[in-house]
């Protein structure tokens, strides 16, 4: 099925995984949505932090995260790829901005000039990618709920905890849905 002609791109948007989805890759997941067009869409899972630290699997960007900081997994796709998600000072030093002043490190980033043009990083392996109208026929089977971020969901201090805080924030069913046991058979 081709991406309807209409259809609105959900790039900066969070997408939260309803309970329904199956796929133990995406249960209660928290995806930043970075680009979403005809082509597929591409994002990170931003809560699920690994137990490897920056120090362990990253030890060259050390200088831009704390060493004991954790990588996060950001998705099935590439796992050996390490990408930097940052809040910039200077949005022009991003090598794709996502929303506003986040975006993703350039791959040729100088590092002490990104010191200077970022506020906050984290180092992710891998991420989440969808083929051509895969996203909308996931969104049109409810598998996901989409929901605008707050600026401080994007780098949370408690990301375990994101996606039952922003589906309480969401409201209503959304609320109750958030305080749902998880199944077992999912994890």
């Amino acid at each position: 099925m081709r991406q309807n002609e209409g259809m609105e791109s959900l790039k900066g948007k969070l997408l939260l995984a309803s309970p329904s989805l199956q796929d133990p890759n995406f249960a209660r997941t928290v995806v930043l949505v970075a680009e979403h067009n005809e082509d597929g869409a591409m994002g990170l899972v931003l809560n699920r932090p690994a137990t490897t630290t920056v120090a362990e699997s990253a030890p060259e960007l050390e200088e831009l995260v704390e060493a004991e900081e954790p990588i996060y997994i950001g998705g099935p796709v590439q796992p050996s790829a390490v990408i930097v998600l940052a809040s910039f000072e200077q949005p022009e030093a991003a090598g794709l901005l996502v929303r506003d002043d986040v975006g993703f490190l350039s791959a040729e980033a100088d590092f002490a000039t990104s010191r200077d043009a970022t506020r906050d990083m984290r180092v992710f392996a891998g991420h989440a990618g969808w083929g051509p109208g895969q996203l909308d026929e996931e969104l049109e089977r409810e598998d996901w709920i989409v929901e605008p971020p707050l600026p401080q969901e994007l780098f949370s201090a408690d990301p375990e905890e994101l996606w039952v805080e922003v589906l309480t924030r969401k409201g209503g069913r959304f609320a109750l849905v958030a305080r749902m046991p998880l199944d077992p058979s999912v994890n």
